[in-house]
């Protein structure tokens, strides 16, 4: 086994340890009440304007959770979605506002019954809650973006979120919204769909911002934990893309004859 490999265990070894000790730290202390900052994610603070709009003009909230599936690669975006729901939810079992979630994949559906149902139960509120509310419409992709502008236009929408994996019907969504008179929140992981909500919608998360939603929202001691380790290996990450760019820039060889030491057999 060359040096080279050895180095690079024993720094790895070494940030595993670094960052396992870190979470430990921050979740501790995130539960005696001091909580890591987080950076402000506007469009998760908007979601409480957001459905206060909707309950001031007496007018529903919509809620797609995406369309992929659990057994999908783009399963951690529904979970994302559900998460949001589930806070979304709780605001409208709070203000008594309409709480319409619209549902492509049959299994979605059970799901998201009981995300919504428990939100209800927690609000203090469980008699308020419908399950006719919570809508499969069709697992063929354009059926259901026509199913749901179907319900923008009929029911008035006053508030469109989406959150999830969406495709080719995001901007049918987001022109929907619009066209409806919507307020519109919507997040995906899917970057060939962002510019097409960051055009149409009033607030967009981009990427990962959809994968903090839950931490961010629920402001779980063990998420936050975990969210504000990730920033410290991306501030890390970036630390080091700026050394070694500056070294390179500056013909400075210390990096690479230390790569060169090690790699050596």
């Amino acid at each position: 086994m060359s040096d080279f490999i050895i180095m690079s265990r024993l720094i790895l070894f070494v940030l595993t340890i670094g960052f396992s000790l870190s979470m430990i730290i921050i979740i501790k202390n995130a539960k005696k009440g001091k909580k890591p900052f987080i950076r402000k994610i506007n469009g998760l603070e908007a979601i409480d304007e957001a459905v206060g709009r909707a309950t001031e003009m007496g007018r529903p909230v919509h809620f797609s959770p995406g369309i992929a599936s659990l057994s999908e690669e783009q399963a951690a975006q529904s979970l994302a979605g559900l998460s949001v729901l589930g806070y979304v939810a709780k605001l409208t079992a709070k203000y008594d506002t309409t709480l319409i979630t619209t549902i492509r994949i049959p299994e979605m559906l059970p799901i998201a019954e009981e995300v919504v149902k428990q939100s209800y139960v927690t609000e203090g509120k469980p008699d308020a809650y419908n399950p006719n509310n919570i809508r499969f419409l069709s697992n063929e992709q354009f059926a259901y973006a026509a199913g749901c502008l179907g319900i923008m236009t009929r029911e008035k929408v006053a508030t469109n979120i989406m959150m999830g994996a969406f495709w080719a019907e995001s901007l049918i969504f987001a022109e929907g919204g619009f066209a409806a008179g919507s307020i519109q929140v919507a997040g995906t992981a899917n970057y060939h769909q962002i510019p097409f909500f960051i055009a149409a919608c009033d607030y967009t998360l981009i990427g990962e911002e959809l994968f903090a939603a839950g931490a961010y929202l629920s402001e779980d001691p063990l998420l936050l934990g975990s969210i504000a380790v990730q920033d410290i290996g991306k501030a890390l990450a970036i630390i080091l893309i700026a050394i070694g760019s500056i070294t390179t820039q500056f013909e400075w060889t210390v990096i690479t004859d230390f790569i060169s030491k090690y790699s050596a057999l």
